[in-house]
């Protein structure tokens, strides 16, 4: 359904609707090339909080009765070094600090705000918006705001991706009590727990396994306190972000999906990293799924199935979706193999246009399946293969795509 700005105003009359020129795209894109990323969802990423930041200032300073100009909580130049990682921006309006978390999701049924904005002290807000932006129609829409207390007290934490998940129907729609309120009572940031101090040798050891190459931002990779501690701290953050850019510009990088995984050790009980239950991965509103997938395997002696949680940038506004796979041997000496895709953090529905591909050891596609609204799950064909061939899965979303690789090898017996 295509939803324009004036009947987005209609619809949403107490939400904050503004347009979005071809300029300001063309603007926030150039300052995003101007940038550099180590990959396409960090990229992505960048542009958003662009457009986003200068939509809304632009909006702020035509404001006859704003008092205090605007400024962003970071200098300009810090900025990339912060969005390679993690989606969101905050600027300050006097004492007042307002972050601001862009998405360009269709679907908008809960606030996802990155931990990072909460539990760091020196990065925790007052107020906290809801960005929505749809670019092809060329609207920005304010999906309402909530305070740093109310995160606090009705904020579900999802450990999947780190975020703080509160459903819209918490979110104050009209952003004018937000300034009512803070000229009657300003707000005041809770005292927040201090994130422990690293010494140099503690950082240049937590660098060095932050910079292990993977494809996605390396914020789920340690423990949070380690992380907050290491990002909150700019001489650290900065150093991580250059040798990522670096490795990226030098074509030093491996990803961690590109490594072989030998299915054949799935029938001793032996996985690569990643690989899990299918019920640790499924919420369990997605339970009813994971019984689907049981029932294509039937259960009997000799199934293997195990699920990956597969990044497609969801930390940096992407998303995130659960690779299933379930393999046996059949009677004719060949492995039988089903392959499934899956929404991932409770979501009911893939998003549109997903692809779920098949590739040979060459690169050649043997099949791929598109995922179409208000898709449950999109699965490949049934197919077999004999012990000693490669493989590959890729899942591809927009300009960001995911291969894994895996082998058949033949086992002695």
């Amino acid at each position: 359904m295509i939803i324009g700005l004036n009947d987005l105003t209609l619809i949403y009359s107490e939400h904050l609707c503004l347009d979005i020129s071809n300029q300001e795209q063309e603007t926030a894109w150039q300052e995003t090339m101007q940038e550099s990323y180590s990959n396409t969802a960090a990229r992505w990423n960048a542009y958003l909080n662009h457009l986003s930041l200068n939509v809304f200032l632009n909006w702020l300073q035509e404001d006859p009765d704003l008092q205090v100009m605007p400024r962003l909580c970071f200098k300009k130049a810090e900025l990339p070094s912060i969005w390679e990682f993690v989606n969101g921006s905050v600027l300050t309006l006097g004492e007042t600090r307002l972050a601001l978390i862009p998405s360009d999701k269709s679907s908008f049924a809960e606030f996802r705000i990155p931990q990072e904005w909460i539990d760091i002290p020196s990065w925790s807000a007052h107020y906290y918006l809801a960005v929505q932006l749809n670019l092809e129609e060329g609207w920005l829409r304010i999906s309402g705001y909530t305070n740093y207390q109310q995160i606090r007290e009705q904020a579900i934490y999802d450990p999947t991706d780190r975020t703080y998940c509160l459903d819209v129907e918490y979110l104050i729609a009209d952003l004018n009590v937000m300034w009512v309120a803070q000229e009657l009572c300003p707000p005041k940031i809770p005292e927040i727990k201090s994130l422990a101090t690293l010494s140099k040798a503690q950082a240049e050891q937590l660098l060095e396994q932050l910079n292990k190459w993977t494809f996605s931002s390396p914020r789920l990779n340690v423990p949070f306190d380690l992380w907050g501690a290491f990002l909150a701290v700019d001489e650290f953050r900065q150093y991580l972000y250059q040798r990522r850019v670096e490795k990226q510009k030098n074509n030093q990088v491996e990803a961690s999906y590109s490594v072989d995984s030998n299915l054949s050790l799935w029938f001793q009980n032996i996985f690569s990293v990643g690989w899990q239950n299918l019920d640790t991965l499924l919420s369990p509103q997605q339970k009813t799924l994971a019984v689907q997938f049981r029932s294509d395997f039937e259960l009997n002696e000799g199934y293997v199935k195990r699920a990956k949680l597969i990044d497609l940038g969801m930390e940096l506004g992407g998303s995130a979706v659960v690779l299933l796979i379930g393999l046996k041997t059949e009677v004719d000496g060949k492995i039988g193999l089903r392959v499934q895709l899956h929404p991932a953090n409770g979501e009911p529905y893939l998003i549109p246009n997903l692809r779920l591909i098949l590739l040979s050891q060459t690169g050649t596609i043997l099949q791929e399946v598109i995922s179409r609204s208000h898709d449950h799950y999109i699965q490949l064909k049934k197919f077999k293969s004999f012990p000693g061939i490669r493989f590959s899965i890729q899942v591809a979303q927009d300009n960001v795509s995911i291969k894994e690789d895996f082998l058949l090898e033949a086992l002695d017996d």
